[in-house]
């Protein structure tokens, strides 16, 4: 697996690890690659995924509040939502994903690509 950097894989490894993903879960571990990948993201990652249910949380919201994600962390998390479940989504075409990126996340989301399916 190709990580942005050390402490990627640092945080790619413990989310694998909290979930108990297994190693043929590949539409967990293309979201946790994400999730992992962006500090921003990671950080908020309890508003995107539910580690005790083992679910995503697919309105961006917990217990009634919003979070505050920019356009770019919003596109990641489309991005993460659809390899992990294959819905559409509002704003989640292909352009609006990676026009909304810098050149680091367009590299997290291809290789976030390519770990679902290759």
């Amino acid at each position: 697996m190709d990580y942005l950097n050390k402490e990627h894989e640092r945080r790619f490894q413990y989310l694998i690890e909290e979930d108990h993903t297994c190693a043929s879960d590949k539409e967990r571990q293309s979201l946790f690659y994400i999730l992992a990948g962006n500090r921003d993201l990671y950080e908020k990652r309890r508003f995107v995924y539910d580690s005790q249910e083992h679910c995503i949380i697919p309105r961006l919201r917990q217990r009634g509040k919003g979070v505050d994600f920019s356009s770019g962390i919003k596109a990641l998390v489309h991005l993460g939502f659809n390899l992990y479940n294959g819905r559409n989504q509002k704003d989640a075409s292909v352009w609006d994903i990676f026009s909304s990126l810098d050149e680091e996340n367009r590299k997290l989301a291809w290789n976030a690509i390519q770990i679902r399916f290759m």
